[in-house]
């Protein structure tokens, strides 16, 4: 049956008011109180201002309250944007600039949102009754960095409803135990979550990662499906064996993993750990124009593929000359989906890398084989991959170029055996500057310029800039030659930043 996906906690609560919907520790929520919740907070949020067809930027952490704020909006008629709850002042400005939203939920205080409620907000005194009004146009409205640093906002053109009936996304069973150890500002957390909840499913969430807790809680909740992102299966890897085989996983019944490249290796080890029936990897972006699943079985005949491409969408690789390349050829990846260009999102504040055919790039580079299986190689663009999250250079050098003593800086991403990739800084100094100080303090320079996980994690210092008198910079060859040099053991002047970064 279709419905608005803001009925989907009313749905369940008729049918099973006080069967679990969502859990983080020991914060329980019902359907019945999920719903109710909900309602409360839809009313107070409309007493805020926000109406049919608004945006709301939500700034909470992994929280039952982020879910009830979530089907409030729904309630709405309005759209929500998940944000990262400590994002610095700048970078929030910057997506708050481009969303104009009606209401901003949570957040940090200097955000200085023209609307806001505080994260801790009660909505005390609004009546928990059904809320009715027209379904939002668009589902949801993610965020993500663009190359030049500036974010964007993606909208998905899938409408606020849901088929309760119908099969659902990535295997994921109806009436699922889920459990999500990502964050919720992520778009693939954010999706799955959602998912498993409108099939009536149970999410078990948690409010930071850590290896041994999330089997602990596969065992508590008999978790049937779960999304990892390949730095959360290394740390699991890494628990000494008793403790990683010392929890039953036997309901699992898939592992997904996606939004970084996964290690052959790793993969392997999961795959002779679980099985190869239960991993699945996907490969695609928020935008939907195109995505390859691929499940163990199938990689273990296509070692290293993504898989190939879905039903719903097509796909080339497109050499430099804009041709197609023949099989087992890099080139630049492209997608089409089968409703045509610009039919499951559009930007606000980017345009998309859109050929005058319609099709669409994501920015990476690959090559399929004779059966069709994508292979990914080298980010066209200069994106970091760290854990799981994109993070632009052009962003990071803006920041650090703000401090007094720096004349210029390079940024590109050199090789991380947990995370993928780590921030590796080239920095260009005044000629006064101690180098040693001006790397130990960049952490609290750029404490509110950018989120923590951005931050350089190992600094090199230059007598000479690295960019032409036009700015430009040959990235590429930069990042290789570090990257060639670690590989040799050679030394060159790194200084490690000693906090460590945000997974």
């Amino acid at each position: 049956m279709l419905i608005p996906i803001a009925d989907v906690p009313r749905w369940y609560a008729e049918r099973k008011p006080k069967a679990i919907a969502v859990s983080h520790g020991a914060d329980l929520l019902t359907w019945e109180q999920l719903e109710r919740g909900a309602n409360r907070r839809a009313r107070a949020f409309a007493a805020k201002g926000v109406k049919p067809g608004d945006f709301v930027a939500i700034g909470l952490p992994n929280s039952n309250a982020f879910f009830e704020t979530t089907f409030a909006v729904w309630k709405c008629g309005a759209t929500p944007t998940s944000l990262s709850w400590r994002l610095p002042r700048g970078e929030a400005a910057a997506v708050l600039e481009i969303l104009k939203p009606a209401l901003v939920v949570g957040g940090e205080a200097d955000w200085n949102a023209p609307n806001s409620l505080p994260a801790n907000f009660v909505p005390e005194g609004f009546s928990d009754e059904p809320v009715n009004n027209p379904v939002a146009r668009y589902w949801k409205a993610m965020t993500s960095g663009g190359s030049t640093g500036r974010p964007k906002v993606i909208l998905d053109h899938g409408p606020a409803v849901v088929d309760t009936a119908a099969a659902s996304m990535l295997g994921i069973p109806h009436d699922a135990s889920l459990l999500n150890p990502g964050p919720l500002y992520h778009n693939a957390p954010f999706i799955v979550t959602h998912t498993a909840l409108c099939s009536g499913g149970r999410v078990t969430g948690m409010t930071k990662f850590d290896a041994e807790e999330a089997l602990r809680l596969i065992e508590a909740a008999r978790v049937q499906w779960v999304n990892f992102v390949p730095t959360m299966m290394h740390r699991i890897w890494a628990l000494p064996e008793e403790v990683r085989n010392g929890y039953d996983l036997s309901s699992l019944q898939i592992v997904f993993h996606m939004a970084a490249p996964m290690p052959p290796w790793l993969k392997e080890k999961w795959i002779e750990w679980l099985g190869p029936e239960k991993i699945y990897e996907l490969y695609g972006g928020t935008e939907r124009q195109g995505a390859t699943i691929i499940s163990g079985v199938e990689w273990l005949a296509h070692r290293g593929s993504v898989g190939k491409i879905g039903e719903t969408s097509a796909l080339r690789i497109i050499g430099e000359d804009g041709n197609d390349v023949a099989p087992g050829e890099s080139g630049e990846i492209y997608f089409l989906p089968n409703d045509g260009p610009g039919s499951t999102y559009h930007y606000l504040g980017a345009e998309p890398k859109r050929r005058a055919d319609g099709w669409e790039s994501l920015g990476d580079i690959g090559r399929l084989d004779a059966d069709g299986y994508l292979y990914l190689g080298d980010r066209l663009a200069d994106m970091i991959l760290r854990g799981g999250a994109n993070i632009y250079p052009a962003e990071v050098e803006a920041a650090v170029m703000a401090h007094p003593k720096v004349r210029s800086c390079v940024v590109v991403g050199l090789p991380d055996p947990e995370f993928g990739q780590r921030v590796h800084a080239i920095l260009e100094l005044d000629e006064d500057a101690d180098a040693q100080a001006v790397a130990d303090g960049m952490g609290g320079f750029l404490a509110d310029r950018l989120s923590r996980y951005k931050h350089p994690e190992s600094f090199e210092i230059v007598k000479t800039g690295l960019r032409d008198d036009a700015g430009k910079v040959r990235r590429t060859l930069v990042r290789d030659e570090r990257a060639a040099w670690l590989k040799e053991d050679r030394a060159f002047r790194i200084m490690p930043q000693r906090a460590k970064g945000v997974a």
